[in-house]
């Protein structure tokens, strides 16, 4: 039976066929900023996700500005922004990263569905400092051409993981840092043993954890702190918050 995500890729590979027909070039234009580094900070880094849907929960804020919300993410303390540019299941778009760079000077992650160089460069062109590459979306060869492409681009790369398959797959590139998704992307249900079960293989390889989706309250934090990681990524809830400010406050430790 044909998943949510096997969806996706099949919307991205036209996406990119698009792209090369139009002869997209891009210029780099500024330095980037690191992830890495604030990862290495005391505490849990939180990056704060601008997503205005999903596929799983619909309409989470659609109408959001983008520019006050990544503002408002920065001046509350996000270690980064992620921002979601694919646009038929997120609706999201390059624009709203664009947007979210114009106004804030903290790392921003491109968050999409990436099978070709040229998403890429697209990317890195809209004021991206990380890409994702979901382990789950690529064959394992494609997984590290794209990996050493965005690296020699100056980018950093979340390499995203569900299971311990993936893991391993992930770590033959041995990344800097490695996301644990607790929302399958196949049934797009939520589980934080996810990151619970994966996280010792993660950090006795050396790369930095960050864990990914289902993450609302303190209690949250804790629990995926406990078992070793730097980051979290965090979208739903504060797409929902009444005050972001509010909610970095409670998700403090």
């Amino acid at each position: 039976m044909e998943t949510i995500l096997d969806k996706i890729i099949a919307q991205k590979k036209l996406e990119v066929a698009e792209l090369q027909r139009s002869g997209f070039r891009y210029e780099e234009v500024r330095p980037h900023v690191s992830l890495v580094e604030n990862l290495k900070k005391p505490g849990v880094t939180v990056i704060a996700e601008i997503k205005r849907a999903s596929p799983s929960k619909g309409a989470l804020n659609v109408e959001v500005d983008v520019k006050e919300q990544a503002k408002q993410y920065e001046l509350s303390g996000a270690g980064a922004i992620s921002v979601l540019t694919d646009t038929n299941f997120f609706k999201g778009s390059f624009q709203d990263l664009k947007d979210a760079r114009s106004v804030v000077s903290v790392p921003l992650l491109c968050k999409d569905f990436m099978i070709d160089e040229v998403q890429i460069q697209k990317a890195n062109e809209a004021g991206a400092d990380i890409i994702l590459l979901i382990v789950a979306a690529l064959p394992v060869e494609r997984l590290q051409e794209l990996y050493r492409y965005a690296t020699e681009l100056g980018l950093e790369v979340i390499v995203e993981v569900h299971d311990e398959e993936e893991l391993e797959a992930a770590l033959a590139i041995g990344p800097a840092i490695i996301g644990v998704n607790n929302r399958n992307l196949k049934t797009f249900e939520v589980n934080l043993e996810t990151t619970e079960r994966l996280a010792k293989r993660v950090v006795s390889s050396g790369a930095l954890l960050i864990s990914e989706s289902g993450i609302f309250t303190k209690e949250d934090v804790v629990r995926v702190q406990r078992v070793g990681a730097q980051g979290i990524l965090v979208g739903e809830a504060f797409m929902r918050a009444d005050s972001v400010a509010d909610l970095f406050g409670a998700l403090r430790i």
